[in-house]
């Protein structure tokens, strides 16, 4: 794919990140492989020289190269390193994979504390390192980014700058619902990791998401993190492609994978904090009412999931759509904004898909389906919900009806899965 594509893409999260660059802190930006860390820092450092610093003042260090590492290895050396290049202005120093160093959060902190003119961004693909490693030594001295496959706003965005190119700017002000619909499906499909997204050849696409399958695996999983039964991580990771929007039973799960239950929690934790999948709790406060502590299962990027079940149908004619529209629906709330998420259950059978809670105790049901509906009918179960707790806001997503509702109070939006991050920023739940 070619870079200049990439470039197009402006992510969500760099203006903010920009605008940490004059903060002393260091900069950390943690996800996934593949979701388009290194392009980021490469971003950054276009937007450093036009702002007038010189090649010379911003260094970018590929910690997967054991050329770079080597640097790495010798804090003194590194030190050294560093005051060999300070001029009038301060240093940008880019690490790239940050936790393959060896004591990191040491040999950071002890640069930092030494204040010299030098801005560190670091980047890191597991949570479960960089938490090790770096964490608990730089605190105070730092400030987290997340950075997630492409949400769906930013996809959408760059098949319009696209577009832009062919079409008139006066022609695309303004997408069709069945325009972006389609972009909406094709997206659920093949997910939003860059080059899986970018690239238009299906045969493509299918390699793209094997390549960041198998390098997960044998890169992070394996060499990393010194997983003793790749076969077994596997299958676990297989069988919970197949069980996204489902409660988790963990007895359950470690019988069929034949793994002992604190190896399934070892397996899932590394899951989670790799950035593969999330498990999410139940909202309850009847806890004699309301169902079981049993989590829900959801992948991070729906295309990765499909690859794990094998399965590339478009989506109209899928038997999983329900499953894949919720999935798509928690992975655009997770990438866009910072709220709890749960969803509620009852031994009743009751059930809402997701609640959102905030800091300052907001809580907001979310409906979801993957049919279009014809009127505001609301549920059974957002009614009992609605009833109980008796929230300002509710949400049923769906591929039809359009409108709003009253019960009990509550105003119900009936809306289309796109427009899922408009619609909380309008309300301001966060």
């Amino acid at each position: 794919m070619n870079q200049n594509l990439k470039n197009i893409v402006k992510r969500t999260i760099l203006s903010d990140v920009i605008k940490h660059l004059e903060n002393p802190e260091m900069t950390i930006i943690i996800g996934s492989r593949q979701t388009g860390k290194t392009t980021l820092l490469f971003q950054l450092k276009g937007f450093l020289l036009k702002k007038g610093y010189s090649e010379d003042e911003i260094f970018i260090f590929n910690l997967d190269l054991l050329t770079d590492l080597e640097l790495f290895t010798d804090q003194q050396k590194f030190i050294d390193f560093l005051k060999e290049r300070i001029g009038r202005r301060k240093l940008f120093v880019f690490v790239d994979e940050a936790q393959r160093v060896k004591n990191a959060g040491v040999f950071f902190k002890g640069i930092y504390d030494l204040n010299l003119p030098v801005k560190f961004i670091l980047t890191g693909s597991s949570t479960l390192e960089i938490k090790a490693k770096i964490y608990e030594s730089l605190t105070g001295r730092k400030r987290i980014f997340h950075l997630h496959p492409f949400s769906f706003q930013e996809y959408l965005s760059f098949k319009a700058r696209v577009l832009a190119k062919i079409i008139p700017k006066e022609e695309i002000s303004s997408y069709s619902q069945k325009e972006v619909l389609k972009y909406l499906f094709n997206f659920i499909t093949w997910g939003g990791y860059p080059k899986a997204a970018l690239q238009t050849n299906i045969k493509e696409k299918q390699q793209i998401l094997k390549e960041i399958y198998s390098s997960y695996i044998e890169r992070d999983v394996i060499s990393f993190l010194k997983i003793t039964q790749p076969l077994s991580f596997t299958k676990l990771f297989n069988i919970l492609a197949g069980q996204i929007g489902q409660l988790v039973n963990f007895h359950e799960l470690s019988n069929t994978v034949g793994i002992t239950y604190r190896t399934l929690e070892k397996y899932l934790s590394i899951l989670e904090n790799t950035f593969i999948i999330k498990l999410i709790p139940p909202f309850f406060k009847n806890q004699r009412k309301e169902l079981t502590k049993m989590p829900k299962i959801y992948f991070l990027d729906t295309g990765l999931r499909n690859f794990a079940v094998d399965s590339f149908k478009d989506f109209d004619t899928r038997l999983d759509k329900g499953a894949l529209l919720e999935n798509f629906i928690f992975s655009e709330i997770i990438k866009n904004v910072d709220l709890a998420v749960h969803f509620w259950r009852t031994k009743d059978k009751a059930e809402v898909d997701f609640v959102l809670c905030s800091r300052s105790g907001k809580i907001w049901p979310i409906e979801v389906k993957a049919t279009s509906l014809r009127n505001s009918k609301i549920s059974r179960g957002l009614q009992n919900f609605i009833k109980q707790y008796h929230p300002k806001n509710a949400l049923i997503i769906n591929l039809g009806f359009q409108g709003k509702a009253k019960f009990e109070g509550t105003e119900v939006s009936f809306i289309q899965p796109h427009e899922i991050v408009r619609i909380l920023s309008q309300l301001k739940l966060f």
